[in-house]
């Protein structure tokens, strides 16, 4: 007869061994998808019709707030391992509110592009506008899924899932954080040298 807590410490380490993995095949599928996008960018930048624009100043404020997020995130896991939970709690919703300060960034952004007459979609659109707000938009969702990750990690926080010697869940949560914040750093570089 098998021991149910034996097969419940098994099911654990099983998953514990999964986890980090899957969450790299997952990343590397969406590094796939925007080398794509960003591919098909530099090819239709040979268009006759493709013009060229400075970022709208927004991206920039979002690209310093996405980097103080992983700042604080950073030093939240870093609390945690300390069992100093109170801070660690303070950072990872600091993090969150970085985030969604980032997303309201990218929105000004946007409008900052309409106002002067640089649409995604219609008679005034063109090609590079259309490519720039469509690859932000894309990375604007993926980084509403890591804030959504991260609703649960502060969760979890709140219920003491995490311990300085089990972790898992945090760290999942913030090797995609960390990845979604490098990724837009890689594309407002991008954006700022290839136009």
């Amino acid at each position: 007869m098998v021991n149910e807590q034996t097969v419940q410490e098994e099911l654990t380490v099983a998953k514990k061994k999964s986890a980090k993995p899957m969450l790299w095949i997952s990343m590397i599928s969406m590094v796939m998808f925007f080398a794509g996008l960003t591919s098909a960018y530099v090819i239709s930048m040979k268009r006759d019709d493709w013009v060229s624009f400075d970022l709208p100043s927004a991206f920039y404020t979002s690209t310093i707030l996405i980097i103080i997020s992983s700042i604080t995130l950073f030093l939240s896991q870093r609390f945690l391992k300390q069992s100093k939970r109170q801070l660690s709690l303070i950072f990872v919703v600091a993090t969150l509110l970085l985030g969604i300060g980032f997303v309201w960034q990218q929105y000004v952004g946007f409008n900052q592009l309409k106002s002067v007459g640089l649409f995604f979609t219609g008679p005034e659109s063109t090609v590079s506008t259309s490519f720039i707000i469509g690859i932000t938009f894309m990375h604007v969702l993926h980084l509403l899924a890591g804030m959504i990750v991260l609703l649960v990690v502060i969760y979890n926080h709140f219920k003491y899932k995490y311990k300085s010697e089990d972790m898992l869940g945090f760290e999942l949560g913030a090797i995609f954080w960390h990845f979604v914040d490098i990724l837009w750093i890689y594309l407002f570089f991008f954006f700022y040298f290839i136009k």
